[in-house]
């Protein structure tokens, strides 16, 4: 798909079809994560991949915002891998890092027919312990993955965008 189209059409799927996406499908999404930039080439991002029967039971009891999609993604930031920036305390790309990994993987995925939602509507501490993830991981977003519903459509908000004098600043 052209890119430029692929951006503008893209939404937050929050209604799926029952049917699993293919591992050909969910291996072109993994890849597209894998490749994007992060810190130094650092990747601190840990993908977990939920589509067992049992484990998306559990991540629907956690989130009612798991949209009932055949698949979910929890997207973690290692915080002992990220890069540290040397010159000022307390700056990261951990947070950046990840978030381009899941831009990444949700526009590789709308790329081949598949949808996807950015979720927060969640416990962190509460997954963490469900899954057993590790105490240096930290969950920064579920992603449903699965394909839309027939009926399923972009949320009103979709194509609305502030003017671009409100957002960007020339300097």
């Amino acid at each position: 798909m052209e890119f430029d189209k692929l951006i503008r059409e893209r939404y937050s799927v929050r209604k799926y079809k029952p049917d699993r996406i293919t591992e050909d499908e969910l291996n072109t999404i993994l890849k597209a994560g894998m490749v994007a930039p992060t810190g130094c080439n650092y990747q601190p991002q840990r993908v977990y991949v939920l589509k067992s029967d049992d484990a998306i039971a559990k991540i629907r009891t956690l989130s009612r915002s798991a949209f009932n999609a055949p698949v979910v993604l929890i997207v973690t930031l290692d915080e002992n891998a990220d890069w540290k920036n040397p010159y000022e305390e307390g700056y990261r790309a951990g947070i950046q890092d990840v978030s381009i990994v899941a831009d990444h993987m949700m526009l590789a995925a709308w790329n081949i027919g598949v949808g996807s939602c950015w979720v927060n509507a969640f416990r962190p501490s509460d997954v963490k312990a469900a899954f057993d993830i590790p105490d240096n991981e930290a969950p920064v977003l579920l992603m449903p993955l699965g394909y839309p519903a027939d009926d399923c459509k972009p949320a009103h908000l979709h194509k609305e965008s502030k003017a671009m004098d409100e957002v960007v600043r020339v300097i």
